[in-house]
């Protein structure tokens, strides 16, 4: 499947869906970088979309392959890139979704994306590719794989976010106390919380 039919060349109105706050950016990370911390800098918030001052450029050949996990569950509708124009420009882009086992090339050239992407060629701004398919409804992590540049020797790549949607946080930390209707005559809720606090605390110890 070739996003490229689908996608819109980027003159975004706002940031509405905009996923930068839930990208875990510590741990994003590339393979095949010439410098491997420039894998971070090109997640970037909404309004340096644009830059061009910060990119990350591949290393011995024009593949490159960034990891980006997010903080807490995503169903992701598009994916917007600012990639290098010319002969640093890739014209292909392989999408794994959840697949945190691909640690090198060999792992992305034997497992099957969730979608290949032809890459429009010539624009100077941001272009968002849909992702209209069920395999981004429940997302954790993302690998992302680069290659096939004009050039054939560097692709650079300037900028990727994503939109989307929050899924249902994680229960660790942020559960709710729940009162059965059955029980709420029994005793205060004041009564019942510390009750609660004390019989975590004997647990803890």
């Amino acid at each position: 499947m070739s996003a490229s039919e689908h996608s819109n060349t980027g003159n975004f109105g706002s940031e509405t869906g905009n996923l930068y706050g839930v990208i875990d950016k510590y741990n994003v990370h590339g393979l095949n970088l010439t410098v491997p911390e420039d894998a971070k800098a090109i997640i970037k918030p909404w309004d340096e979309r644009e830059d061009t001052t910060r990119y990350a450029d591949s290393n011995v050949d024009d593949q490159v392959v960034i990891h980006i996990p997010f903080a807490q569950n995503v169903r992701l509708r598009s994916i917007s890139l600012k990639l290098g124009r010319g002969e640093l420009a890739p014209r292909h882009l392989r999408i794994y979704a959840n697949h945190t086992t691909i640690v090198d090339f060999e792992d992305a050239e034997v497992t099957k994306p969730q979608l290949n992407v032809t890459l429009q060629e010539g624009e100077v701004g941001v272009i968002e590719y849909p992702l209209n398919t069920p395999a981004f409804a429940n997302i954790h992590s993302l690998s992302i794989f680069f290659g096939e540049a004009v050039g054939g020797e560097v692709t650079r790549l300037y900028y990727i976010g994503f939109r989307g949607d929050t899924r249902t946080p994680r229960k660790e930390g942020h559960s709710k106390l729940e009162i059965p209707a059955a029980n709420a005559a029994d005793a205060s809720l004041t009564d019942r919380l510390q009750e609660k606090a004390g019989g975590q605390q004997t647990t803890a110890r």
